[in-house]
Parts: C-alpha cells; structure tokens; sequence
C-alpha cells in the first residue's frame, strides 16, 4: 500500500514539475497570403512561441524551408545549405530574441509562389538539441503580381484660386524594407509630406500629400504622382486640375475702399478749400487794382 501511495505521489510530482513544458505550445503566427510583385521584394511577418524560457538569440536558430520539405531552405545562417537560386535573397529581419521571425526575400521571380514555413531550433554551440519545430501548419504563399499596383488620388472636386489645396497620393505594398518612391511631375519639396504606416499584418501604404495655393494658370494642368517600386517597376496615375476663380463680393474688399474713400474725400474738402481761398485771393487783388486805378 505505501508502495502505490509512493508511485502516486511520484507521478503527481512528475506532472506538476512537467506541466510548464506542456501547458505551453510550439505556435506561429504568420499572413497565409501576401502579394508580391515580380523582380521587387516581400517581407512575410512571423512572429512564434515555443515551450521554453526566454533565451538569448545566440541559443536559437531560425530557418525558412518550402512547404513540408524541411531540406529546401531559403533562408538559413549557412549560406551554403540555403537552395542556390535564393542565395543572397533572403535575410531575417526580425530578432528572434524576442520571437520575431519575420523574412525579406529580394528580386521576387516568378515561380517564387512558396509556400514557405518557419523553423526553429534551440541550438547548443553549433549543434541542435532535440528542441526544434517546424512550423508546417502556419506557411505564407505568395500571390505573384506581374505589374505593380497603380497609386490612388484622394483630392478635392475644384481648386479655389488664392486657397490652399492638397492632392494626395498612396499606394499599397508589400516590403516595407524596401518602400516605393513616390514623385510628382509639379510642385517644390517644400509643399510635399510624406507617410507611410501599416494597414495590417504584411501590407504598408506609401503616401505623399502635395499642398499649393492654387493660381490661374495652374486651371487645367496636369499633376501626375509615379510610385517606383524596389527592382525599378513604376507605375503613375494623373489629375487634371480643375481651378475656379474666387466669388468677388463688397466687403471682401472693406480694407480697401474705405481707406482710398477717406483720402479722396479728404482730397475733395482740401481742393475746395483751395478753390474757394483762390476766388477770394483773386477777388482781393481785383479790389486792389481798382483802387488804385481810381
């Protein structure tokens, strides 16, 4: 009887030393589906969990590999075990100290479709122990686009001559690493400001806001906003502005009228005044001269 009571005691203990480990998951957390434009770049995020204590990025290994095939490599710290057409394309940007996984592949080709699955090993030197996991379940694919998407305008309908008036311009991508350019055909470096945020997990938007007061001549122009992706792929989108001229109204132009009214009242009184000093001077010296004629 103590004997059984010793064994249930034991495996009690066993299971309360134990249940840590367990109670804890290997999990990934990845973007199933991310677009990625042909010769640019793609940044996959990835972030994971393991049933261990934090250790430092030194104990631990992180590796991409194609689908199940843990041997087809993308990404790994040895160059020379990652497959030879991803060579020099791949590096992680994430610090997997603090369970950040997330990959860069570079000069997308068109047959880099994926998918590709996280791995991880708890490394002593330069061996793996038995403590490593591939993620297999939680793999991102990559929707291969031939041509990069177009900017979108968000702007008024009309400018009004003499205001200010903003055009901005934004374009959604997939490798923030990497942020497309985006350029105007007018206006200085001064009147554009430049954003760029995340939407949500795997895609950034570009933008570019371009504010001006409006003038005349600019009444039909064209501005065109370009976005140059990584890997030298444009594309560009124009608006045709719009320009009307100011509603002129009286008291628009108060600051104006009573000044100039003042001084040409003013100006009349003065030159009456001298009108009627003059009439009276000539009237004087009329009387003068006839007394003395007489």
């Amino acid at each position: 009887m103590d004997k059984e009571r010793r064994m249930i005691f034991f495996c009690l203990l066993l299971a309360v030393i134990c249940s840590p480990v367990f109670t804890e998951e290997w999990k990934a957390k990845v973007v199933k589906n991310l677009d990625a434009l042909v010769s640019s770049c793609v940044v996959m995020p990835c972030s994971f969990t393991y049933p261990e204590k934090t250790l430092p990025s030194s104990k631990l290994r992180g590796i991409w590999h194609v689908d199940k095939k843990q041997d087809d490599r993308v990404y790994h710290m040895d160059q020379t075990r990652i497959l030879e057409n991803f060579r020099g394309r791949t590096r992680l940007l994430g610090n997997l100290g603090q369970n950040n996984c997330s990959l860069e592949i570079t000069e997308i080709k068109d047959h880099d479709n994926g998918p590709y699955c996280f791995r991880i090993e708890l490394a002593e030197n330069e061996d793996p122990t038995i403590n490593k996991f591939s993620f297999v379940e939680d793999c991102t694919a990559l929707n291969m686009l031939p041509d990069p998407p177009k900017p979108t305008l968000l702007h008024s309908m009309t400018a009004t001559q003499g205001h200010p008036y903003s055009i901005t311009c934004s374009v959604i991508h997939t490798c923030p690493s990497h942020a497309p350019q985006l350029t105007w055909s007018r206006g200085a470096a001064d009147e554009i400001f430049e954003n760029h945020r995340e939407l949500n997990p795997g895609n950034w938007e570009a933008a570019s806001i371009l504010t001006f007061i409006a003038q005349e001549k600019d009444d039909d122009q064209e501005y065109t906003c370009t976005a140059k992706f990584n890997g030298q792929k444009t594309s560009s989108v124009t608006l045709k502005l719009n320009v009307k001229r100011e509603n002129i109204s009286f008291c628009s132009y108060n600051h104006i009228i009573i000044p100039c009214a003042v001084g040409i009242g003013t100006a009349v009184i003065f030159a009456v005044v001298c009108i009627v000093l003059l009439k009276k001077y000539k009237n004087r010296i009329a009387e003068l001269q006839n007394q003395e004629g007489t």
